[in-house]
């Protein structure tokens, strides 16, 4: 049994319905398990759009001189799934989770996609709660905080431009992304790319579209290399 308490103590927020928040928590496995019980892939499908809104009207207003491509690039960063999914764990809310007993046997909880999700579902349930400002809320006292450590780690660069200049001069060669695995409802896809030098798998990245996972994959290549450096 969830402690909804203790739940909504640490996310900072009190539900009027939580039963919203409790389908927020609810992984697609736990749900094919238990039928009759939703899944929070439509919350978390609302709920990265509301946090995409906030996050790029946040830098429009923050930095009113830089140009399109700036701002993309650090929203990017910002939203990319194991920033969120970090901003999960510091919650302190993964035992939460409502996982399949499969799932729990492989650390759900740990894996930074299905971390990242439940932070989305999680937006999306305080929007349906509470409205856009209460959603907004939320993402200024967890997701907006990460920016600073982004800009000082320049984790805001281009991951993709970034490894290619790096394989070209390292290794004379262009890094090419590979769909690894497609799941999820067409509303909520979900997509794993990896990105590979020749033959080799590098990494891979989790996102909700190609492009997303892709540029997920090509940060996860760029701290491979760095630990081989």
């Amino acid at each position: 049994m969830i402690n909804l308490k203790s739940l909504q103590s640490k996310l900072n927020y009190q539900f009027e319905d939580t039963s919203i928040l409790e389908t927020a928590l609810t992984h697609k496995s736990f749900s094919n398990e238990n039928q009759n019980i939703q899944s929070n892939e439509r919350l978390e499908f609302l709920g990265d759009a509301v946090l995409e809104l906030v996050v790029t009207k946040y830098l429009f207003e923050k930095f009113p001189d830089r140009q399109e491509g700036y701002l993309t690039s650090l929203r990017s960063a910002l939203v990319r799934g194991k920033n969120i999914a970090m901003v999960l764990e510091n919650l302190d809310v993964l035992e939460y989770i409502k996982l399949s007993f499969g799932e729990q046997r492989s650390n759900g909880s740990k894996k930074s996609y299905i971390q990242a999700n439940v932070y989305e579902a999680i937006v999306g349930s305080i929007y349906m709660d509470g409205g856009y400002e209460k959603a907004s809320k939320f993402i200024f006292e967890t997701v907006i905080p990460t920016l600073e450590g982004i800009l000082e780690e320049q984790a805001h660069i281009d991951s993709k431009s970034h490894l290619q200049e790096i394989a070209q001069e390292r290794f004379n060669l262009t890094p090419t992304y590979h769909l690894q695995k497609e799941s999820g409802p067409d509303h909520s896809k979900q997509f794993e790319m990896g990105v590979f030098f020749f033959d080799k798998l590098i990494a891979k990245g989790n996102g909700s579209s190609k492009q997303k996972a892709e540029i997920e994959a090509a940060y996860n290549a760029l701290q491979e290399i760095q630990k081989d450096s």
